[in-house]
């Protein structure tokens, strides 16, 4: 249960009844205090409206009615009205009981979804040719734990890998491989870094004019379907998607490309129709459309006749919100870029691709720093590469884990890692920390990239979070207990929580599906890593307090389990799991 929603959908049906002239803005949220579990200050709301048309009365005395018309609710202990006029609602114990047994029996389910949606998340988004970049990076980790929450919840998620595999470009491409390997169309060509293949490309069309010409020709050929041409771009297009794939797969993300050239047949297909339903306006030979609020006006056709970025993305929007039937579209793209997408959803609304009920939302993000606070480059000012980003990140992860693993072996060795282990351990924290860093701060936000401080141990980083969930596997496997056996328990026996710490980390894992709904709304995956830490340092507070497992302190044996316990251990560790999953983390059971 999503208790916020649930409560102030309860409270605005009380507000309806008591007061029906009064359009108060109803908002519930969890209290970290000792007053309740959750707390709604709507009666300092419903006042102000109430006096604005004369009537005289006081926050606490409608709380007070509020709270007398409530009515039962299976869920809570009481409702209590404290200082000026605060509302706060306890959760009964027995039933927060019952949500742990649920989510051991059942696993950690998502708030219902009311209407399935058919959502295009478009993010990524690299150019054919050239290598991924640390500005590709954001987008990249962003969408693809935004898809993993809409497809969580229920939607039908099209993850789009909206690739720049078409323009000028690819004909300065064509013309510098027939010249390099004339005899690309029978036998494959040994390309084995296309960057440089690029580089040499670009050259040659800066200094060569005779290459320059030779290479428009390669595109107007390709534009026009040339069989040959046709062969050499596809092949180019192949080597780069095979790069891709690989940071893809050392990232644990599926993306499905669909790129720029899938829309230059719609692109010409849209020109006509939007003229002919009036939507361009011409100027200095340019076909154009004025939207009623933004500045610039979209460009559709330049003067010499050719497309534009702005053309491309109007067919997308049409290709997704009216061919496929999309309910939401949704592009995880930099803050930069802001303008350009208000222009582009007001055009695509004015010009009638985007129903009303249909949503268009700009996921952006800000950019990524150096530890100097400068844009993030190499030493000499290059942009860096994502692999020899990822690349470094392994090799100081794996040192870090084998220095630990000496300091074991000097202490006598016990608990050490497997080489197989230490692998799978040093991938988790490579990737989850890369991604955690990105993801915990407010995305709008620039944010300082520095592997020191993403592989501390301590504070919020997930090396933290990651080993916090290891200790919380490792308690059921020192008691001796599998999961199958701790199933098996909470089948047949209600939870007992008695010790306040037991109870605070209870409801602090029953807030996961509130969370959820609210990132479904924002699109701030952030909101999700500072919960994923609130429940660590709840479980550390609970274990800290409560025995889980007595040993007899001259033997050591065992002499108490504390099943309850145990069962709360295991839940805290799924809720954890979870929230690893849509952050798209890889857990480990040993660190």
């Amino acid at each position: 249960i999503a208790f916020p929603a649930f409560f102030g959908e309860k409270i605005q049906t009380v507000v309806s009844r008591l007061y029906p002239d009064v359009n108060a803005k109803i908002e519930v949220g969890p209290n970290k205090g000792k007053n309740g579990d959750y707390q709604c200050s709507c009666s300092f709301l419903i006042n102000k409206e109430l006096s604005k048309m004369g009537q005289k009365t006081n926050p606490k005395e409608i709380a007070n009615n509020l709270s007398q018309h409530f009515g039962d609710v299976s869920c809570l202990e009481k409702i209590e009205v404290t200082g000026p006029g605060f509302l706060n609602f306890y959760l009964k114990p027995n039933f927060v009981s019952s949500q742990i047994q649920d989510v051991l029996v059942n696993g950690v389910r998502a708030p219902p979804c009311n209407k399935r949606l058919k959502v295009f998340v478009d993010f990524s988004s690299p150019n054919i040719a050239k290598e991924m970049h640390v500005g590709h990076l954001r987008s990249t980790i962003i969408g693809d734990t935004v898809s993993r929450l809409l497809e969580f919840v229920g939607h039908d998620v099209h993850r789009v890998n909206h690739l720049g595999d078409w323009g000028t470009q690819f004909g300065m491409l064509i013309a510098h491989l027939q010249d390099q390997f004339p005899n690309y169309t029978t036998e494959s060509p040994p390309i084995e870094n296309l960057q440089a293949f690029y580089k040499e490309s670009k050259t040659r069309f800066d200094q060569d004019p005779d290459f320059k010409a030779r290479a428009y020709k390669c595109v107007v050929s390709l534009q026009g379907g040339d069989e040959d041409i046709i062969k050499g771009w596809k092949l180019i297009c192949g080597i780069s998607l095979a790069e891709f794939n690989k940071i893809y797969e050392r990232l644990d993300i599926r993306l499905d490309p669909v790129g720029e050239s899938f829309y230059q047949k719609k692109m010409e297909e849209l020109v006509p129709e939007l003229e002919k339903a009036g939507h361009l306006q011409f100027s200095e030979g340019c076909k154009l459309i004025f939207v009623e609020g933004q500045d610039v006006p979209m460009m559709v056709v330049k003067s010499d006749g050719g497309f534009t970025y702005d053309t491309s993305d109007l067919a997308a929007i049409k290709y997704r919100m009216v061919t496929s039937e999309a309910d939401w579209g949704v592009y995880v793209v930099d803050s930069g870029q802001g303008l350009h997408f208000d222009l582009l959803f007001a055009a695509a609304r004015k010009i009638g691709l985007v129903k009303p009920e249909q949503k268009l939302d700009h996921v952006g993000f800000g950019v990524v720093l150096g530890e100097d606070r400068k844009k993030f480059k190499t030493r000499s000012g290059d942009t860096v590469k994502l692999k020899d980003l990822l690349d470094e990140g392994l090799q100081r992860a794996e040192k870090k884990i084998r220095d630990k693993e000496e300091i074991k072996k000097e202490k006598g060795g016990a608990g050490l890692l497997t080489e197989e282990e230490i692998i799978a351990c040093r991938d988790a924290v490579t990737y989850g920390c890369i991604k955690f860093a990105d993801l915990t701060c407010t995305r709008t936000n620039d944010y300082v990239f520095s592997f020191d401080k993403m592989l501390d141990d301590k504070g919020k980083t997930a090396v933290y979070l990651l080993y916090a969930l290891t200790r919380i596997r490792s308690i059921a496997r020192n008691a001796g207990k599998s999961n199958i056996e701790l199933l098996d328990h909470a089948k047949q026996n209600p939870v007992n929580l008695e010790h306040e710490a037991e109870l605070k980390l209870a409801k602090t894992l029953l807030r996961f599906a509130e969370v959820i709904e609210e990132i479904t709304g924002t699109l701030q995956p952030h909101t999700l890593c500072n919960y994923l830490y609130d429940i660590s340092t709840d479980f550390t507070y609970f274990y800290d307090k409560c025995y889980c497992i007595q040993k007899d302190r001259e033997t050591g044996e065992i002499v108490k389990i504390h099943m309850d316990r145990l069962l709360l251990c295991e839940a805290t560790a799924q809720v954890m799991e979870k929230c690893f999953n849509l952050l798209g983390i890889k857990t480990v059971s040993r660190m």
